[in-house]
């Protein structure tokens, strides 16, 4: 059962993976920070709701809850998604989400991030959502604002950063002055991923033109078109950063928050690197050293792969590709010893293995047109170590070919 709305309709939708999720009224909100809905939460927060028992924990709380089950299965659910992402930030485990909410909520690292970068200044979130990113800037900003459009998310905000002075307002209507303006525009809609940058919420050429002269940090999607936010007029600096293995975001500074001379950032958390293109790219191209390095996802996707190798002495197997080789592996980073090169033929690299008694196999894919998971299954690994094969493109025209280089993966080097 789900909440009604003002004209007694069930107010719920369907995701991109076909799950009834709940669109959260005023009145959900209302009720969830009410002593009995916080109380009714305390119970449900009880049950597993694991795809075991969830049939029969759904039966039992509609049983005694009714028309606020789903309002409060629905929060539990999303409460214990969120420790995950965003319990190193603040103590969510009492917090109000939305799913999409939840889904383009800044993890904890990137925001913490963000907030060190912006430490000392007066901060207005004009996009604060549910207030993820509040809590991170509260403990280093000066002042620290937020608004947002949505009334119900919104009051979910008040909820979870109440010390944050909240304001009803449109991000495309500024309401502060002489302050950095954040801004995270939707780029979900429905669970679903928006691509064009005009089709945020609000859109984002709206938004650069809006805030044009004044200091304003806007995130976007990680794959968000470089060229594309040029022709926008945006002329400050992209910063591209990783948590966790993975790229989580592109944000735009704009030039009075940017670095001296600085247009690309890459930021690898993980191991606290920043990567610029203020720095040297000289980086030749050059037959593989003793070992191969595969970049971080930040370096790669903000085109710093040169000025990453020029840093620690690597080179590139081949200038448009972004393997690096060289005869060390840099601090904090996986590396492939190059034990062997071979041609793309599975009887080969098939003996090659058994030779190497490979068990585990990991294969990796730049620039040729191999699905990494088929070609493990063909190759039928059965023997007890562990094997890389880097599958990449040399060359062009018609001196390029395919080479495999068959490796033994190291452990992160400190």
């Amino acid at each position: 059962m789900a909440p009604r709305g003002a004209q007694g309709l069930v107010l719920q939708r369907h995701d991109h993976r076909g799950q009834t999720v709940l669109i959260f009224g005023r009145d959900d909100v209302t009720y969830l920070t009410s002593d009995a809905g916080e109380a009714a939460l305390a119970q449900v927060a009880g049950y597993p709701l694991t795809d075991a028992s969830r049939v029969a924990d759904v039966a039992a709380i509609r049983r005694g809850f009714a028309e606020r089950s789903t309002a409060l299965i629905e929060t539990t659910l999303l409460r214990r998604k969120a420790a995950a992402k965003l319990g190193e930030l603040a103590d969510v485990t009492g917090w109000l989400f939305t799913d999409d909410a939840l889904q383009q909520a800044t993890a904890a690292p990137v925001a913490r991030h963000r907030a060190t970068r912006l430490a000392g200044a007066v901060v207005h979130d004009a996009t604060c959502s549910i207030g993820t990113e509040l809590a991170a800037l509260r403990s280093t900003a000066a002042t620290v604002i937020g608004s947002d459009i949505d009334d119900v998310r919104l009051a979910m905000a008040r909820h979870n950063v109440p010390d944050v002075p909240l304001f009803r307002a449109d991000a495309l209507h500024p309401i502060s002055r002489d302050a950095v303006v954040l801004l995270d525009p939707a780029r979900r809609s429905g669970g679903r991923r928006r691509f064009d940058p005009r089709d945020y919420v609000p859109p984002l050429d709206a938004v650069l033109d809006t805030y044009r002269g004044r200091p304003t940090v806007v995130k976007c999607a990680p794959g968000i078109d470089f060229d594309a936010v040029r022709e926008l007029g945006f002329d400050g600096e992209i910063e591209v950063t990783s948590a966790g293995g993975s790229v989580r975001e592109a944000c735009l500074w704009s030039a009075e928050l940017a670095g001296g001379g600085v247009h690309r950032r890459a930021c690898v958390l993980d191991r606290d690197e920043v990567v610029t293109d203020a720095e040297p790219d000289d980086c030749p191209a050059g037959p593989a050293g003793r070992w191969i390095v595969d970049p971080d996802g930040a370096i790669v996707r903000a085109g710093l792969v040169r000025h990453y190798a020029a840093r620690h002495g690597l080179w590139q197997l081949d200038p448009d590709i972004a393997y690096l080789t060289g005869d060390h592996v840099p601090a904090g980073v996986r590396g492939f010893e190059v034990l062997d090169e071979l041609p793309l033929r599975e009887k080969v690299l098939r003996q090659a293995l058994s030779h190497h008694d490979c068990g585990q196999l990991e294969i990796l894919v730049r620039g040729v047109d191999v699905d990494p998971d088929a070609l493990r299954r063909r190759l039928r690994p059965a023997g007890h170590s562990s094997i890389s094969l880097v599958i990449t493109r040399i060359g062009s025209g018609a001196g390029e070919r395919t080479a495999v280089f068959l490796c033994r993966p190291s452990p992160v080097r400190r």
